[in-house]
């Protein structure tokens, strides 16, 4: 009886640490199973409609945005767009002028341009000298650098604004007549260069955008008005940023922008 006893008492250990070791081997795999799919779906549902990261890829918005800034990206403000469809959902506000946007580029939608708003619709915008005009106004920049400012390039990537033209002495200021027989009464020819150009107005659900680095960014005097319905959102906040060189095998670890980490962007 004790015997038999003893070999019951036995088995019943064994048996507890088979169990014991089963449950010390999957039961971390279960509970991660269980904790897994609610984590992604909140991850997904957060980029698309809240919150996505960007980075700034070139030096178009300095000294505002600096290359090598990891940016979080308010998708929520203007309206975020539900993924395969083309609607939005309600928007907290418009976009105001001075917002930083981060938007789908019209010439290829498969990139993401960040610029300055500087024109909604129904403004008048002209650039005399490199400075800006809003509806007359002369505008006072604080935040615009000119890495070039002698040099006024003229290109014919600008002959798009010659339909958007407001019939105004201000537009003949960029334009040329040349005073010869052969072109007697021809109609002064509009030439608009990076820093010279307009007024024109800004059509109904369009947008005009500038980079801060005015002499060395490729924005809306170049390719045009952006659709409203191309905006992605506004740059929230630098959560990470360091310096680029080429020279260095790590420079995303040893030339970390500490002073930039979690600055607010304005």
């Amino acid at each position: 009886m004790a015997l038999e006893k003893y070999h019951r008492a036995n088995a019943l250990r064994a048996a507890n640490g088979r169990s014991r070791r089963r449950a010390y081997s999957f039961g971390w795999l279960w509970d991660w199973a269980k904790v897994l799919p609610p984590t992604v779906l909140l991850f997904l549902i957060l980029r698309t409609f809240v919150v996505e990261a960007y980075k700034i890829p070139s030096g178009s918005m300095e000294r505002t945005l600096l290359v090598g800034d990891f940016l979080l990206v308010n998708k929520w403000l203007y309206g975020a767009e539900v993924p395969y469809s083309r609607r939005r959902l309600p928007a907290v506000r418009a976009p105001q002028l001075g917002d930083i946007l981060v938007f789908e580029w019209p010439a290829d939608p498969t990139k993401s341009f960040v610029k300055r708003l500087v024109g909604r619709p129904g403004d008048t915008l002209s650039m005399q000298g490199g400075s800006l005009l809003r509806n007359g106004v002369l505008l006072r920049e604080q935040y615009v650098s000119h890495a070039e400012p002698n040099v006024d390039p003229v290109t014919d990537e600008f002959r798009w604004q010659r339909g958007y033209l407001t019939n105004t002495a201000a537009a003949a200021n960029v334009t040329t007549t040349t005073n010869t027989n052969t072109n007697a009464g021809m109609p002064p020819i509009y030439r608009p260069s990076r820093d010279n150009w307009g007024p024109i107005v800004v059509p109904p659900k369009h947008l005009f955008v500038l980079g801060d680095n005015r002499d060395n960014s490729l924005d809306s005097r170049y390719w045009g008005f952006v659709p409203d319905s191309l905006l992605r959102g506004t740059p929230w906040i630098v959560y990470y940023s360091f310096t680029p060189d080429s020279t260095s095998r790590a420079s995303w670890l040893t030339r970390i922008r500490w002073g930039r980490l979690g600055s607010v962007v304005r």
